[in-house]
């Protein structure tokens, strides 16, 4: 039971940042993002990968991996876009 209410945690968090993505990658509009909230959350979620890791809990490694891949491609678009001015 416990695994289960971690995997529907990491599940809806994980998922909320899908529209994000999806939106940033379709319009590469990144005005509205904060580069600073998005260097420290993926900062962030690096560190519970890693935390993920160091207690071989897959539920916090698969997690993180998603969102790291998810949040990573938002903040590339808007380095890029921000090199772009």
């Amino acid at each position: 039971m416990i695994e289960l209410i971690g995997y529907i945690g990491a599940t809806l968090t994980t998922a909320s940042f899908l529209p994000q993505a999806i939106q940033t990658i379709k319009t590469r509009d990144t005005s509205g993002i904060s580069f600073w909230m998005y260097l420290m959350f993926v900062t962030g979620v690096v560190f519970w990968l890693v935390y993920g890791i160091l207690l071989e809990n897959k539920t916090i490694i698969i997690a993180n991996i998603v969102t790291l891949i998810l949040a990573s491609s938002v903040l590339v678009i808007k380095v890029h876009n921000c090199r772009k001015r």
